[in-house]
């Protein structure tokens, strides 16, 4: 329980959910139709989502890791890069975050273009396990994008991650909005339908007779935990011993930091290496 004594810990948190509350203002305020102009585009609405996770990546990604995503959360969770305490406090900052910024938009708005809200439904008689197909891909390629763009490990050229995850957050977009209007994120469909009070299309109520609650809930959280699966345990696994995942899950302070650990270990190998040593040692 270290970690709500931690300052640091209390700031990650509040910048989940500003992160979200922005988020959600400047995404669904790019869906909405307004009377005197004509619908946004598909595209309009991708580059709106895409570019407001760029920004907030860059903005806030150094104070909590900018997650903005309950499904991310669980995924950094099951690849043992969070604690259960901070896993389950980030979910809440943004679903919290989420309904504050729907109900911004909702205020700000005219009456005459917030109906709705952009509340994510099935689209196109799209079915409900075709719709849950289509989120748990999309979830799976973002969070395999963020795994992989923000992976200290690797030694290549890895661009911005901030540009990457942005990218992949308006790809979703363009396919995943004809089927579901594309979530991708629980916290995204929330928002909206607390302030609409419209919990059909989301909530886990009446599960047997109304299909579309799984949607939103187990589309996005299936497809994030596969993905942390397979990045961090089958496709890069990650040095940690099962201790040490442990340690990280109850939410223990470290003896020591585990990035800091693999420096040492790095530059271990390296003082070792026969290449540092000198030429007359080395023959």
């Amino acid at each position: 329980m270290w970690e709500l004594r931690s300052v640091a810990f209390t700031r990650a948190v509040f910048a989940e959910f500003l992160a979200t509350l922005v988020f959600i203002l400047f995404g669904l305020g790019s869906a909405l139709n307004w009377p005197s102009a004509s619908s946004p585009s598909i595209l309009q609405i991708a580059l709106a989502f895409g570019l407001a996770i760029s920004t907030l990546v860059q903005a806030l990604g150094h104070v909590s890791g900018a997650h903005i995503n309950p499904a991310v959360t669980v995924a950094c969770l099951i690849g043992s890069q969070v604690s259960f305490l901070r896993a389950v406090f980030y979910v809440v900052a943004q679903l919290l975050g989420a309904v504050v910024g729907a109900a911004i938009l909702h205020e700000v708005t005219p009456a005459d273009s917030r109906e709705g809200l952009a509340i994510n439904k099935l689209h196109n008689e799209t079915t409900t396990g075709q719709a849950v197909t289509v989120e748990l891909f999309l979830t799976f390629q973002l969070v395999l994008c963020i795994f992989a763009s923000t992976d200290e490990r690797r030694e290549d050229n890895v661009g911005s991650p901030a540009l990457s995850i942005g990218l992949s957050v308006a790809v979703g977009h363009l396919l995943g909005i004809r089927y579901t209007g594309c979530s991708m994120n629980p916290a995204r469909s929330f928002g909206p339908a607390v302030i609409v009070g419209d919990f059909s299309w989301f909530l886990f109520t009446r599960v047997f007779s109304f299909p579309f609650p799984q949607v939103f809930w187990v589309g996005p959280l299936v497809g994030a935990a596969a993905a942390s699966i397979i990045y961090n345990y089958i496709l890069f696994p990650q040095a940690k011993t099962f201790s040490e995942r442990l340690a990280i899950f109850k939410g223990f302070e470290p003896e020591e930091d585990w990035a800091e650990r693999e420096v040492r270990r790095r530059q271990s190998v390296e003082l070792h290496s026969p290449q540092t040593l000198p030429r007359g040692m080395s023959e």
